[in-house]
């Protein structure tokens, strides 16, 4: 469980966006993604070793691209669906999902009232805890970190993605399921 930040579950490298992190901002370039931070009420903070050597923390999700010549533009709303609930949160690289394929909805940055559909790979998932909506059963939401095929960063609950698992999904957006309502605990029928 981390506290505020903590590490990735494992590196990444990426390209990150100048406009974020220079005062003479030269396009994107090349860098190490290794942490995470989480305030409440902000988009999640990553933390990158850029070539020069020097550390960089909380850039925006929508500074991070997976090459050099990604989605030129990309918003803050199109790169994560919602700012972070708390402080604590644990990153897990699920193995049954580590290298599927996925199609994220997220907003449509020409569009703000709209959404778009985009392939992309999955990275890791975030669990948020400890905080008023993590412990609500309708409102506990992992967020899923991918890489999408336009060369972006998205960060969206797992309401908004689809696994694609070639032995076993046919990806198509469920109708009919509910959201967790219940709290269940093994000893509330026990009378004293």
């Amino acid at each position: 469980m981390n506290s505020y930040t903590g590490p990735l579950p494992r590196h990444r490298y990426i390209w990150i966006d100048t406009t974020f992190t220079h005062r003479e901002p030269a396009g994107f370039i090349p860098a190490v993604w290794f942490a995470l931070a989480s305030w409440p009420g902000r988009a999640w903070g990553c933390t990158v070793v850029l070539e020069c050597g020097a550390c960089y923390r909380n850039l925006p999700p929508h500074a991070l691209a997976f090459r050099p010549d990604p989605e030129p533009v990309w918003t803050i709303n199109a790169a994560q669906k919602w700012d972070c609930y708390g402080w604590q949160w644990s990153a897990n690289e699920y193995p049954y999902l580590t290298g599927q394929r996925v199609i994220a909805k997220h907003q449509d940055p020409d569009n703000p009232l709209g959404g778009l559909e985009q392939p992309g790979d999955y990275l890791f998932s975030v669990a948020p805890a400890n905080d008023g909506f993590s412990a609500e059963p309708g409102q506990n939401k992992e967020f899923t970190f991918i890489a999408l095929d336009n060369g972006r960063l998205t960060i969206q609950p797992t309401d908004y993605v689809l696994f694609n698992d070639l032995s076993f999904t046919k990806p198509e957006w469920p109708r009919g399921l509910k959201r967790q309502t219940e709290i269940h605990s093994a000893e509330d029928d026990f009378d004293f």
